[in-house]
């Protein structure tokens, strides 16, 4: 590849300078965006604020002076969609009082709905998809002119490449970059890439400037983000994920490095290799299994066995000894017996992960699953087994953290804790939370923190110098 080519220092605009300017000089209102859902959300809300920028909008953090009204959704889970519903019917009240308003869904829920959503919520005025940001100026006028106006059309290329994202972290922590768009696993109870389409990988040089764009304006850790990372592929294998971690972690030395999401049939050694290298990569991995029986697996059409997952996780404890572990589950999937479930609390047991994400299973329109399997376990059931999986869990967990109490870490000062403003909190290498004892350091800050105590979801310490 190409040496890289750098962003202009002389010309480059930093966030906090774009935002400034929108609001001196807009010409065309003010914009307020609500984001739900997973951290790619997060990251296109970003690129949603670039664009109106640029278009002659200001931002703003407070409903009441809005004009453009944007909510960016997630369509992975029933109850994702519901929130967006009940907050659709409170927003009946602030179109009544401000007629002008204009009311759009962005992301997942607006690909999986459509013109549909038009139909059923009255008050939303623009629905779009996440690779039609674009548009969003052009749909804005279509909405002034009193048009339902819809662009739910995904791409096959990467469609934000050239946009810098307008980022609003005052404390400029950490930041997130998109490294692929789309899935192409095709899981039998996913929606995804029914919403964001066929997978694609962005340029690397793209990614490597923005990740100098983040140095340059003070944040401390990037996240690269894809739906499957590990499948991360440009120009047919000129650059696969591992090259790109090599050379994320090579530019940005003084900043820690993280990634996510993983998919164990696509997770190889050599990534595991060039994160036990870079020191500024976190040891830290995110590797859904979704459940512990073969039965369930093939039926999710995960790709793997059971077998093939404990080989993945084996080779990671190999390799980097300390790196943290963590896990999706699923509880209640179609046709699942109790010695399915069974497997999933065994191979929790064995596997000892650090944390985990639990869900109940929430059929999806459409998938797989949807049109040939049956959602044939009861609400009751699906729950007993969700808390067993949950109350296993926060055990392995305790287990875990106990194990750290009397180590000292390098912690990243990323706020206040949320108990009280005289403590700190922030994370290790290892993704896992630590609160302490504010002191001289400020927010952004690195500092060595020795663990004293903890909880089964967090670590308690003291600075350590």
């Amino acid at each position: 590849m190409n040496k890289m080519k750098y962003f202009d220092l002389e010309t480059y605009k930093t966030s906090e300078q774009r935002i400034k300017e929108a609001d001196l000089h807009q010409t065309a209102g003010y914009l307020y965006i609500e984001t739900y859902g997973c951290q790619m959300n997060v990251a296109d809300s970003e690129l949603v604020q670039s664009i109106m920028i640029d278009s002659g909008f200001a931002l703003t953090d407070n409903e009441e002076t809005a004009d453009i009204f944007f909510i960016n959704t997630c369509a992975v889970r029933d109850n994702a969609e519901k929130k967006i519903r009940n907050r659709l019917t409170a927003l009946n009240s602030l179109k009544k009082r401000k007629p002008g308003i204009i009311i759009g869904i962005l992301g997942c829920m607006a690909e999986r709905l459509k013109e549909q959503l038009v139909q059923e919520e009255k008050i939303v005025d623009i629905v779009a998809g996440p690779d039609s940001y674009r548009s969003l100026p052009d749909l804005i006028k279509e909405a002034e002119n009193g048009r339902k106006a819809v662009n739910v059309l995904l791409s096959r290329e990467e469609t934000y490449a050239e946009i810098s994202p307008v980022r609003k972290d005052k404390n400029r922590v950490s930041a997130f970059i998109s490294i692929t768009r789309g899935c192409d696993n095709m899981c039998a109870f996913c929606v995804v890439p029914f919403t964001r389409g066929r997978e694609r990988s962005r340029n690397p040089q793209d990614i490597l400037s923005e990740i100098q764009q983040v140095v340059f304006e003070g944040y401390k850790e990037v996240t690269l983000l894809g739906q499957n990372v590990d499948k991360y592929n440009w120009k047919n294998g000129e650059v696969n994920f591992a090259g790109l971690l090599k050379m994320a972690a090579e530019q940005a030395p003084n900043t820690r490095i993280r990634f996510s999401t993983s998919y164990p049939q696509d997770f190889t050694d050599e990534v595991i290799q060039t994160m036990s290298k870079y020191k500024n990569i976190c040891k830290y991995i995110h590797l859904p299994v979704q459940s512990g029986s073969n039965t369930m697996l093939d039926k999710m059409k995960r790709g793997y066995s059971r077998e093939w997952y404990l080989n993945r996780i084996e080779s990671i404890r190999k390799i980097i000894p300390d790196c943290a572990i963590s896990t999706d589950m699923i509880s209640g999937y179609c046709g699942e017996t109790e010695q399915d479930h069974q497997d999933t609390l065994n191979l929790m047991k064995q596997l000892a992960y650090d944390f985990a994400y639990m869900f109940m299973y929430s059929e999806r329109p459409n998938t797989y699953a949807a049109r040939n399997y049956v959602d044939d376990i009861d609400e009751e059931t699906k729950k007993r087994r969700l808390n067993e999986v949950i109350e296993l869990q926060q055990k392995l967990s305790l287990k875990s953290n106990q194990k750290d109490v009397g180590k000292v870490f390098e912690v990243l000062i990323e706020g206040y804790s949320k108990k009280s403003e005289k403590h700190y909190f922030g994370r290790n290498s290892q993704n896992k939370v630590i609160v302490f004892p504010v002191d001289e350091n400020k927010i952004g800050n690195f500092v060595n923190v020795k663990v004293s105590a903890c909880t089964s979801a967090t670590l308690i310490g003291e600075i350590y110098s």
